[in-house]
Parts: C-alpha cells; structure tokens; sequence
C-alpha cells in the first residue's frame, strides 16, 4: 500500500511541476496516456494524482473532455489571497512561542538569500529561498490541518513567471516583498503575536497586489 501511494504521490509531483514550468496551461487538457509513458506507470496512480488534484482547485474534471488545466480569475485570486493571508497570520501568530533562536537565524539566512537571488536575477532561487523562509515557522506550527489548508490554497499560484524585459520592476517589487519578510522577522523577534498577524493578512498577502500577477 505504501509502495502504491508513493507512485501515486511521484505522478502528482510530476504534473505539479508541468504545472509550475507552464508546460500545461490553463484551460489544456491533461494528457492521462502521455503522463503513463512518460512515467512508465499504470492509469490507476494517474487517475489517483488528477482526483486529487482536482480536489486541491488546480484540475478540473470536465464531463466528456476530461481533467483539465483550471483558470483562476482575478476574483478567485484575490478570494484566494485573502484566505491564504488569514491562515498564514494565525499559523505565524501560533507557531511564534515555539521559535528558537536557531529558527530566527534559519529565517535570517534565508531573507539575506533571497536579497541575493533577485539582486543576481535568480528568481528560481528567489521562489525556493522564499518558500524554506515560510516553510521555518510552519513547520512548527502546532495546528498542522491548519498549515495543510494553507498549503493547498497556495498551490493555486504554483505557476512561475517569464521575468524577460520586466527583471529590473520585477526586483523593485520582489525587493518589497522581502523587505516585509524583514519585517515579518522584526516582529517574531520581539514577540509580538498580534502585529504579525495582522501584517501577515493585511500586508504581505494584501489582495490588491493580485493585480500584480500575470494568471
């Protein structure tokens, strides 16, 4: 059984970074013979991996066409945003009393990294140093179906972006964003549980900047 959903979760992973690489797009359909050849496994894992895809909001079964890549709206997105910045600021506010100061230095690391990253124009080592900069406090916090819902409603933003001819205003902006994870960091750092909340939701997850985002 284990075995099993294992090859299950390896297709998942796999049409996840499709996903994230823009091989598949929004409205295509999902090529179930192409994912089996491609991975030399059985329809069953394949089926398995687009059901719970489906359920996770970035496939769509649509009768007599099949799964297909799910478009998200503005208005989804920013629906989206909201729920994500509630969650991420109750998951930081509750995983805050657990932090060490080893954690506080992991984050550090990881800010400076990411400073690195868009300075150099890496923003695939910007997406991954930001993620294990969430990932620290998340992963202690103590309400784990909490950080799970969270986790599934971010996936709706897998996809990564073609910064060409835009890098220099996508590092102004991404420069932004980590200055808040400066900030984020301020707050852990002296305790304050309710103002990391609230700039968790308010700020760094503020819906307006969906308008930013190329869906």
């Amino acid at each position: 059984m284990t075995e099993y959903l294992s090859l299950k979760d390896h297709v998942y992973n796999y049409i996840v970074e499709q996903i994230n690489n823009r091989k598949l797009i929004s409205n295509s359909k999902v090529n179930e013979n192409a994912i089996c050849e491609s991975l030399k496994v059985s329809r069953t894992p394949v089926r398995e991996a687009l059901i719970q895809l489906s359920s996770e909001g970035l496939l769509e079964n649509v009768p007599r066409k099949g799964f297909v890549i799910k478009e998200l709206s503005k208005e989804e997105a920013k629906e989206t945003y909201f729920i994500i910045g509630a969650l991420d600021g109750l998951a930081a506010s509750l995983a805050l009393p657990f932090l060490t100061g080893k954690d506080l230095k992991e984050m550090e690391f990881y800010i400076q990294s990411i400073d690195l990253a868009i300075n150099t124009g890496n923003f695939q080592m910007y997406h991954k140093m930001q993620e294990l900069f969430h990932g620290v406090y998340l992963s202690i916090c103590p309400n784990k179906s909490l950080v799970n819902l969270l986790l599934k409603s971010q996936k709706k933003f897998l996809k990564t972006y073609d910064y060409a001819g835009q890098q220099e205003e996508m590092k102004i902006k991404l420069l932004e964003t980590n200055n808040e994870h400066k900030k984020m960091l301020e707050l852990f750092k002296i305790g304050d549980s309710a103002g990391l909340e609230s700039f968790i939701k308010d700020v760094h997850w503020n819906i307006d900047k969906v308008e930013l985002i190329p869906l």
